[in-house]
């Protein structure tokens, strides 16, 4: 009886270090041409050429109310829109100004919303986002895993819809803007 009494306890303990559990669902393995779907915000860094006009081409950084200040074309909300709505809200101010007739302008995202890693690694944090990283990449800016990591899936936060969503990634699950990304502690 005693030798049952002790398997139950062993039993009982080892369920209650089991953790959290990673989400049901995982996550989406392509993020499309996200570039073109892109939410400007305050903080984003743009690069804003104007053909034949290399006074009115540079880098411009959106600021804490959402705009760009450019010369003639002057105070141009950006924040909410993406790049291809304010390539057209810069086309009409600076035709509204008299400046140019028919400008053509291109918009480009320089900086993105960066991404965040945290749990089992050496070094968590925010870290910049580039185009094209993986949950791997993301990591290993992260400094890697530490010994006590679960490596083979990690917890993927993502806003979608509005709405934050958690997904079971693996490291090459390819990762957004905003992303956290969750590394679990592994057992035994």
């Amino acid at each position: 009886m005693r030798y049952f009494a002790t398997l139950a306890l062993m039993v009982l303990m080892l369920a209650g270090c089991s953790g959290r559990p990673l989400p049901s669902v995982n996550a989406p393995d392509s993020v499309g041409d996200f570039v073109q779907r892109y939410q400007l915000e305050p903080g984003n860094r743009v690069r804003v050429v104007v053909f034949n006009e290399q006074n009115l081409s540079s880098e411009y950084l959106i600021d804490s109310a959402g705009n760009i200040n450019m010369p003639l074309a002057g105070t141009v909300h950006a924040a909410g829109g993406t790049a291809a709505a304010l390539t057209e809200k810069i086309q009409d101010a600076l035709i509204r100004s008299n400046y140019l007739r028919d400008p053509k302008v291109t918009v480009e995202v320089q900086t993105y919303r960066p991404f965040y890693v945290l749990g089992e690694v050496k070094q968590p944090g925010e870290y910049t986002f580039t185009v094209g990283m993986s949950v791997l990449s993301a990591i290993a800016r992260a400094g890697g895993y530490d010994y006590r990591a679960r490596e083979e899936e990690v917890i993927l936060l993502r806003i979608v819809d509005g709405r934050e969503q958690e997904f079971r990634a693996i490291e090459r699950t390819p990762i957004l803007p905003g992303d956290i990304i969750r590394v679990t502690e592994r057992h035994f």
